[in-house]
């Protein structure tokens, strides 16, 4: 595949390995998602994939979308470019998979969760803390009802909750949980069992699997992002938000 400054991409055997590589915190801008976006396009047609897999260089999965991108003049794009990597995620047979050691917050961690498997390492752990900066996660709002019920995804989505990998894997947001000091062997030991099956059969499975779910989280995707740019790009709070992250001071809400 073709090279990218922001991440590694590698397709063997029926995987397609998609490593972000912008460390430590492997924080997302607009370009990176942009490579993202171009390094998915062949792989979610290739019917010889059988898995796509996210893994992450330096200490973190992913710390989210960097915050520069929210402002007024960026957010329309930003949404847009973070926003299409799921929808193609949504339309792919080839199985997700998120390989996490380290923190998956907010973008990093709608990412994971929208992936169909989640391979997750003791040092993990996941939330959205977008409240906290005045906006709220619309990949998060559109697939946590379904992964982990509603009650758990208000908690996240609304009050900013994030949680270690050992709970994360009892509610169901993990599918694996991993020691630390085995979590490269772990992921490998999984993809191979991957690469032992029939690929079309994993893709067909997948499909009949999956098609229901992901029509209805593409469906709230868009009403959800919608309420985003409609109705909370609108409020003072979301850019006092925004503007006091950047500024490295404490917010200060008017409640409008």
């Amino acid at each position: 595949m073709r090279g990218f400054e922001h991440i590694q991409t590698d397709v063997t055997d029926g995987v397609a390995t998609l490593t972000l590589n912008r460390p430590p915190l492997n924080v997302m801008h607009i370009p990176m998602m942009a490579e993202i976006n171009a390094a998915l396009e062949p792989v979610v047609r290739d019917e010889a994939v059988a898995a796509i897999l996210f893994r992450a260089e330096g200490k973190a999965f992913s710390a989210g979308v960097d915050i520069a991108d929210h402002t007024a003049e960026k957010v329309g794009d930003m949404i847009r470019v973070f926003h299409d990597i799921f929808r193609k995620l949504a339309r792919t047979d080839a199985l997700t998979i998120a390989a996490v050691n380290g923190a998956a917050l907010g973008g990093g961690c709608e990412l994971a969760a929208f992936c169909d498997v989640v391979l997750a390492s003791t040092k993990g752990k996941f939330g959205q803390p977008e409240v906290m900066v005045g906006c709220f996660p619309p990949v998060a709002a559109s697939v946590l009802p379904l992964k982990i019920g509603l009650h758990r995804a208000i908690e996240f989505n609304a009050l900013g909750a994030t949680i270690d990998a050992a709970e994360a894997h009892r509610i169901g947001l993990a599918s694996r949980l991993f020691a630390a000091e085995e979590f490269s062997a772990g992921v490998e030991t999984y993809m191979t069992q991957i690469r032992k099956l029939s690929r079309p059969v994993i893709r067909l499975a997948k499909r009949a699997t999956s098609r229901a779910s992901s029509d209805a989280i593409l469906a709230h995707l868009e009403k959800a992002e919608e309420l985003y740019l409609r109705d909370l790009m609108k409020l003072s709070d979301a850019h006092e938000g925004l503007a006091a992250f950047m500024e490295k001071r404490s917010p200060n809400w008017t409640h409008n």
